[in-house]
């Protein structure tokens, strides 16, 4: 019988924080001075071991036995408020938070491979800290000291817990078409009376905590159409009073009864049906999109540690069973083994894993790249190099949530198939995982619109410094990596693809320039996935780097063997995925557009 399922391993976290990213240089910075090598790995082997003793073997249960909707409130599994609890005592909460508040201040590259842990176990269910965290950093970013005292602490704490409320009936991606609004109440300044419908607001309701603060955004009476007017709101279910909480008028309207994430209620709410619903404005008027970008960038690395984590946990699966699953003889007609063989030892079996191993590492690796940069954006040694590290977060971001969201749906896919029919039943979990995995290209921006913002504003910022910067460091690592050793191959294929990249966004930025937006704008996914390839590329072009230096520092057999897969699954990538490049660069330049000319009647 194997191993339980490790979920994510544990050496490559090691491999890729310590060889690969070397994060320890961030504990020179001042705002991470207090910690070290020790207290990274105590608060994730914390993480890991709450992962998979408690979160993980609810999962199948809790997917089976979906949250209802009672007499207008919301029943989960009752193990639901035992384990928020754990998470919380974890210090998920506000472990990358500064100690004003009550936090750990560590650094987010490693606050985010903790979340890969619990969403790798449990992803609705790790979705309930993790919004409760991003909507009381937005009070503590934005919001009054009235405002941090009345509802950041308590959220902080653990004592209650929040949502992002933006999504309407009609009104999704655009959100400059909301229609909840905002009315002064009369002698309470900054207070106003909230009247609107949300819809898919995950985690809008629960009967573990005592109250759930709502981030809404609405627009004030009077206040300008689209995305410039509209404000950002703190909306409890239940508001303070002179004599306690007191309902705010915010009710469940309705559960969607979603295909994955079954631990996580997504909900309709209905604000102000008896037109007694409170919300507290949040820092300045018709500024609340853009401070809510805080929280949905904070939630697009996230969405890429969840689409990581399901891929990862499928991958070990698969691993797993093929490497136990007897099947078929080998290929070669080997006399050596005449009977049945595992079916890891047939070539398409080998290719599927080794193609699930590309992805899960190489995400593993851009997360852990994304969220340096965050660090160095935010806490860097200088205004400059804060400045440097900002454009290439900016870039980093749409590649992180979309290439994971779109591959890790490949990976549960491939575990699915090397299952074979086993795997179309519910009695394994690869079909779980892909249910769940489905969602990560859909919510907090589509594939699509990540792709039109790194396209159409993320490259081509700043007359393109952004992909000047980016393009600096990977030339660097290019150079580094022929230096430590690796093929001069990869490090030439990767400068070749670096130029072909840069040299598309020149021409499409010219014809964005020129006014052909949508001759832009047309093939953005397609320029996406060329451009994820070529940042995933980066990705295993370091590791293939940080392996060749171990392997010339002689190491042990098991060693060997682990470092040198770095380096096959380096070879991989950019042979093949790379490689396809050159196809995606003549799709994105040429002006085929088939689909904008079908007739509506020819559909």
């Amino acid at each position: 019988m194997s191993a339980p399922n490790p979920l994510v391993r544990d050496r490559d976290v090691e491999f890729l924080l310590y060889e690969v990213h070397n994060v320890l240089r961030l504990c020179k910075l001042p705002a991470f001075a207090d910690h070290d090598r020790e207290t990274f790995e105590l608060f994730l082997a914390s993480a890991a071991k709450l992962s998979r003793e408690q979160l993980y073997p609810l999962v199948r249960e809790m997917d089976e036995q979906p949250p209802q909707l009672i007499d207008g409130r919301v029943q989960e599994h009752p193990k639901t408020g035992e384990l928020y609890a754990a998470m919380v005592e974890l210090g998920i909460l506000t472990a990358g938070r500064p100690e004003t508040v009550g936090g750990a201040q560590l650094p987010s590259c490693i606050t985010t491979i903790a979340y890969l842990y619990l969403m790798a176990a449990n992803a609705g269910l790790s979705g309930h800290p993790l919004l409760t965290a991003g909507s009381a950093h937005l009070i503590e970013s934005f919001g009054s000291e009235e405002l941090k005292r009345t509802f950041m602490d308590r959220m902080y704490a653990g004592e209650w817990s929040g949502t992002m409320s933006l999504t309407e009936p009609h009104a999704g991606s655009s959100l400059g078409d909301l229609s909840s609004s905002a009315t002064p109440i009369e002698g309470r300044e900054g207070v106003y009376k909230i009247k609107g419908s949300k819809i898919f607001i995950s985690g809008g309701d629960n009967q573990f905590l005592e109250n759930i603060v709502h981030l809404t955004l609405a627009r004030r009476v009077g206040d300008p159409a689209g995305t410039r007017g509209i404000s950002l709101f703190a909306v409890p279910r239940m508001r303070p009073g002179a004599s306690g909480l007191e309902f705010n008028d915010v009710h469940t309207s309705q559960l969607i009864h979603k295909i994955g994430w079954k631990g996580l209620p997504s909900l309709g709410l209905s604000y102000g049906e008896a037109d007694d619903c409170h919300g507290w404005i949040v820092g300045e008027p018709c500024k609340g999109l853009s401070y809510m970008f805080q929280m949905m960038n904070e939630a697009r690395l996230l969405v890429g540690a969840n689409a990581t984590g399901s891929a990862s946990a499928a991958y070990h699966e698969s691993l797993a069973y093929a490497r136990e699953r007897t099947q078929g003889r080998r290929l070669d007609g080997s006399a050596a083994t005449p009977g049945p063989v595992a079916i890891i030892e047939h070539p398409d079996v080998r290719r599927m894993l080794l193609r699930q191993k590309a992805i899960v590492e190489g995400c593993m690796s851009l997360l852990i790249m994304t969220a340096s940069y965050a660090d160095l954006a935010t806490h860097g040694e200088d205004q400059a190099e804060r400045e440097r590290a900002k454009l290439i977060l900016d870039i980093l971001t749409p590649v992180t949530k979309t290439f994971a969201a779109e591959r890790g749906f490949e990976s549960c896919s491939l575990a699915l198939q090397i299952h074979g029919g086993y795997g179309y039943s519910s009695e394994y979990l690869p079909e779980l995982w892909l249910r769940e995995q489905r969602l990560n290209s859909i919510h907090e921006g589509t594939t699509a619109i990540q792709s039109l913002d790194l396209l159409g504003r993320k490259v081509v910022a700043k007359g393109g410094q952004a992909l000047m910067a980016l393009s600096a460091e990977l030339r660097a690592d290019i150079e580094h990596a022929r230096r430590s050793g690796v093929d001069e191959e990869l490090c030439d294929t990767v400068k070749i693809e670096l130029a072909r990249a840069t040299g598309l966004t020149q021409v499409l930025g010219g014809r964005g320039l020129s006014g052909d937006t949508v001759g832009m704008l047309a093939h953005s996914v397609d320029y996406l996935n060329l451009f994820s390839n070529l940042i995933i590329s980066w990705q295993w072009l370091r590791m293939a780097a940080a392996a060749c230096r171990a392997l010339g520092g002689h190491a042990d057999a098991d060693a060997t063997d682990y470092y040198r897969a770095k380096i096959e699954a380096a070879r991989y990538w950019i042979r093949t995925d790379l490689a396809d490049n050159a196809r995606l660069a003549v799709l994105c330049e040429s002006s085929e557009d088939s689909y904008l000319k079908v007739a509506d009647a020819g559909w």
